[in-house]
């Protein structure tokens, strides 16, 4: 197992860690069981909104919007991998193993080995979000919002500092932005390519008997 790294946690984000958490645990149960499964059902809502944007631009779309529907998924695949390469050279361990007797509403605390930093679901909540921005506008309104949420939640149940989300999100966005066009373009070359072979593919005749 690799040991962590001494990394410098920013006063402010560890002060806000505090706060919050101290905050989280003051309300009543079923927020505390909302908080625990929020992130998740966010997660997959999030994929529901990117699979209904990207079926706006299949459906009835030019090449370049199908070629970035098709590109958006591989984009958010590509940020959630940055996002655990930086986990792993960063390997900044988690804010609910210090202090031990530091009460958050996950109750449990990921194994030693899994790292703080970026968050995976806020980098991939971002990620999502931005790429449904990028294919349908309304959608993507919808998405923003719920991404940051889900987020936040992270930080609320206590298993992430506030800069972990943030970067998360940042990462997520900035790739889920900057990918997809990047990646729509071998794609557009491709399906282009399949539209001249079908254009140029001789028609079949029907036998006659």
């Amino acid at each position: 197992m690799t040991d962590a790294v001494m990394t410098d946690v920013p006063d402010v984000s560890a002060d806000w860690y505090h706060d919050i958490v101290e905050f989280a645990d003051g309300t009543p149960e079923p927020v505390h069981w909302f908080a625990v499964h929020f992130t998740e059902g966010a997660i997959v809502l999030l994929g529901v909104l990117l699979v209904l944007a990207a079926l706006s631009r299949l459906v009835g779309g030019d090449l370049r919007s199908r070629a970035l529907a098709l590109a958006a998924p591989v984009a958010v695949v590509c940020a959630y991998a940055s996002s655990e390469g930086l986990k792993t050279l960063v390997a900044e361990d988690r804010p609910c193993r210090s202090p031990a007797d530091l009460v958050i509403v996950a109750a449990h605390c990921p194994p030693p080995g899994d790292w703080s930093f970026p968050s995976n679901h806020a980098t991939i909540a971002g990620a999502l979000a931005a790429a449904a921005l990028l294919l349908h506008r309304r959608i993507g309104l919808v998405a923003v919002p719920l991404a940051a949420l889900a987020a936040f939640s992270r930080t609320f149940v206590g298993v992430h500092y506030p800069h972990d989300v943030a970067a998360g999100l940042l990462l997520g966005v900035l790739v889920g932005t900057l990918l997809t066009p990047v990646l729509a373009r071998p794609v557009a070359d491709v399906l282009r390519w399949r539209v001249r072979r079908a254009a140029t593919r001789p028609a079949v005749r029907p036998v006659r008997r």
